[in-house]
């Protein structure tokens, strides 16, 4: 059973947004995490993107809070954690997968409004992440992070394969990565020293 992220909110091939609450944040809202999202009500092919962008979102009431001079801490603990504030959180989207397996390539159609926006499994990210062709997409976004979103991605995917896999992976990665950014020197060292062990 997968862990819900939470739902579409606005969709496209290149990415989807999607909304939660605060009270439902956790680890599986980080920052290049792997998600999936069902392809148009279709339970066997799914939008697999990356997290780049949380935005807890204001309303009235904290903005109220926050021009008021003396806020008793017991009231901006209890706002805090009783209530649920908006999340939206930005997809990058990488590939997909349907019954043939994994494709490093924008999804066919868009995830459809209010589907459940899932956190990949370590068996679902070990796999997509065999081929590093999604590299290309993350490298090719606008208005994303792209430098440390993919350098997140990698430590993410290292991170769930066994030790004796991971420092290699983590090389393979860096040539690959040194191939796609030949011609910027600068950034390709820096995306590297993300990805250094």
């Amino acid at each position: 059973m997968s862990d819900i992220v939470g739902r579409i909110l606005r969709a496209s091939t290149r990415g989807f947004d999607c909304g939660t609450h605060s009270n439902g944040i956790s680890e599986m809202h980080n920052f290049g995490s792997f998600v999936k999202a069902p392809i148009a009500n279709n339970d066997t092919v799914f939008a697999i993107g990356l997290i780049y962008r949380l935005e807890i979102k204001d309303d009235q009431l904290v903005t109220e809070l926050v021009m008021g001079e003396h806020v008793p801490f017991n009231v901006l603990q209890d706002q805090r954690q009783n209530r649920m504030i908006p999340v939206e959180i930005k997809v990058l989207n990488v590939g997909y997968m349907d019954n043939m397996g994994f494709v490093h390539s924008l999804p066919p159609r868009p995830p459809m409004s209010l589907s459940d926006v899932e956190l990949c499994t370590l068996e679902e990210v070990y796999g997509f992440t065999q081929r590093f062709d999604y590299f290309r997409l993350i490298l090719g976004a606008s208005e994303v992070p792209i430098d440390d979103l993919i350098a997140s991605a990698i430590r993410g995917a290292a991170s769930v394969r066994p030790e004796e896999e991971y420092r290699q992976f983590l090389v393979s990665c860096g040539q690959q990565i040194a191939r796609d950014l030949s011609g910027d020197l600068k950034r390709l060292s820096h995306i590297l020293a993300l990805i250094r062990p």
